[in-house]
């Protein structure tokens, strides 16, 4: 695998350079003349170029520790590399860009190309993109980068309901303009996506992240069906964004080799998500919601839910800006996460109670930036998780602290 990394970065450099967008963290911005998008956060990162080699680079890492128990019992202190991410960029020609996201995870255990697109433009409402892709569902599975957020987890709705840095390969349109203080951007995407694992699965449930264990949805989808996923965003710079989104296809194996073995079933997943910056108090509100449909065959059992529903709430509230420990312009934040998420929304068919599985979660944080690109976050976890039959809530808390930083 080393080598097939190193094979991608010499082929990167046959490239022609042309500078890339370094712009960070939106909500710094306040004397930026054009303001950004979420699904601008694929080039709204950190590059460097050296000399005249024809590629840029950048990219994060995530280190964290953390000593969390569930009901009494901890696996004590917990240290991890959670993830390294590798940015390779580069301007083909004029109006075609190249850009790939490679992550290792859990110390190289896990190697994944996250995004790896061939962008052509058009017109600025008209681009063309084709590559591995990022399913533009909601807004954090594009904008997830580490060092954006205050927290070193991230969020349950967007792991565990939706299936976290969510990539196909495919081919879509995207576009986007602005007028004084308002921008409009939009996304069209068909890919590869999803299959029978996410009604049979290790968890049991209605569970989609379970399909980002298939490697062979980059060759070929297991339904010979298109994802679609379409998103539309609206920024106002006083507002803020608000993002409206909508993934569904047919995710399972209805036929094979021309014999019909099932009816085709569905899946519709539809995400709301907005984020704002409050002028007076420059306190940052970010949140995503979202509803998920899917067709589940009768003969399951009810653990298998045919609704789910869930999403998060950030609000993060910078307390002090000042020179600190030799560093200039240094922030310390205040920050509090809330989730929710719901697996299966319904009621027992023999009893008419609801049904369980459900969990929320409350996440204080306390979080540091010596410098924009680098964060430093300490957090307290808080817990509930009900099962299916709504016995009493397992209890989960404890500490983690991380640093994060693009380099």
């Amino acid at each position: 695998m080393k080598y097939l990394i190193i094979l991608i970065f010499i082929l990167s450099s046959t490239f022609t350079f042309a500078q890339v967008d370094s712009t960070l963290f939106k909500r710094q911005q306040t004397d930026s003349i054009e303001q950004q998008l979420n699904m601008d956060a694929v080039y709204n990162r950190p590059f460097l170029s050296f000399g005249k080699l024809p590629v840029s680079v950048g990219g994060y890492a995530e280190v964290n520790w953390q000593h969390i128990g569930t009901d009494g019992v901890s696996e004590g202190h917990q240290f991890q590399m959670r993830r390294m991410t590798l940015f390779v960029a580069s301007t083909i020609s004029k109006k075609i860009k190249f850009l790939s996201e490679i992550e290792f995870e859990e110390g190289g255990k896990e190697i994944a190309i996250e995004f790896a697109s061939l962008d052509v433009e058009f017109h600025p409402l008209l681009n063309l993109r084709g590559g591995v892709i990022l399913n533009p569902i909601g807004a954090f599975n594009q904008n997830h980068d580490g060092p954006k957020w205050e927290f070193t987890d991230r969020p349950i709705s967007a792991t565990q309901l939706l299936p976290a840095t969510w990539s196909n390969a495919g081919f879509g349109l995207f576009g986007k303009t602005y007028k004084n203080d308002w921008m409009l951007g939009y996304e069209v995407y068909f890919s590869g996506g999803f299959d029978d694992t996410i009604i049979d699965n290790e968890e049991s449930r209605t569970f989609l992240p379970a399909s980002k264990e298939n490697d062979e949805r980059f060759e070929e989808s297991a339904s010979g069906t298109p994802l679609t996923t379409a998103k539309i965003a609206i920024r106002n710079k006083k507002i803020g964004e608000i993002g409206l989104s909508y993934m569904g296809g047919i995710y399972n194996t209805f036929e094979d080799d021309g014999i019909v073995l099932d009816e085709k079933r569905r899946l519709n997943v539809f995400a709301i998500d907005y984020n704002t910056t409050l002028s007076k108090t420059n306190t940052s509100i970010i949140g995503e919601w979202v509803w998920i449909n899917v067709d589940v065959p009768e003969t399951f059992s009810q653990q298998y839910g045919n609704k789910q529903y869930g999403g998060f709430l950030d609000i993060v509230q910078p307390i002090l800006k000042q020179n600190m420990f030799g560093w200039e312009n240094a922030i310390l934040n205040l920050a509090c996460r809330l989730e929710y998420v719901d697996w299966n929304v319904g009621k027992f068919n023999e009893t008419g109670g609801n049904i369980g599985d459900e969990l929320w979660s409350v996440m204080p944080a306390i979080s540091f930036r010596p410098a924009p690109r680098t964060v430093f976050r300490l957090n307290y976890r808080i817990q509930r998780q009900t099962d299916i039959l709504n016995n009493d809530p397992a209890k989960t808390g404890g500490f983690s602290f991380g640093i994060s930083s693009y380099f």
